[in-house]
């Protein structure tokens, strides 16, 4: 299978993956709104859950190979940078979102 056929095809496998994710994400925004949730009991659910874990760990994963895929696409359709160079801007920003994303899990689930 071509490069673009795979990027074509992860990109529409992670939005799959991230579809129920973020509906799941929203809601729980929903509930701890509506019941006035603070900040720290918001955490202090979290601490600890394996599950929580898991959840965030996979929906970042999903967003930032969804991001590098749809960043590099757009560099070369609207930019006059070569595929190179737009690959390894894409492949940076998508390194530094799952670390920023990583980062973010660990402080909510640790």
């Amino acid at each position: 299978m071509a490069s673009a056929a795979r990027a074509y095809l992860l990109q529409r496998v992670t939005a799959l993956i991230m579809a129920p994710l973020v509906l799941a994400h929203l809601a729980l925004i929903v509930y701890a709104v509506r019941d006035g949730l603070s900040a720290g009991e918001i955490m202090a659910r979290t601490q600890g859950s394996i599950g929580w874990a898991v959840f965030y760990t996979t929906f970042v994963a999903a967003a930032a190979v969804h991001a590098t895929i749809g960043l590099r696409n757009v560099l070369v359709e609207w930019t006059p940078l070569g595929r190179r160079t737009a690959t390894l801007i894409a492949h940076t920003g998508g390194l530094l979102l799952l670390a920023l994303g990583l980062r973010a899990v660990y402080a909510v689930v640790s």
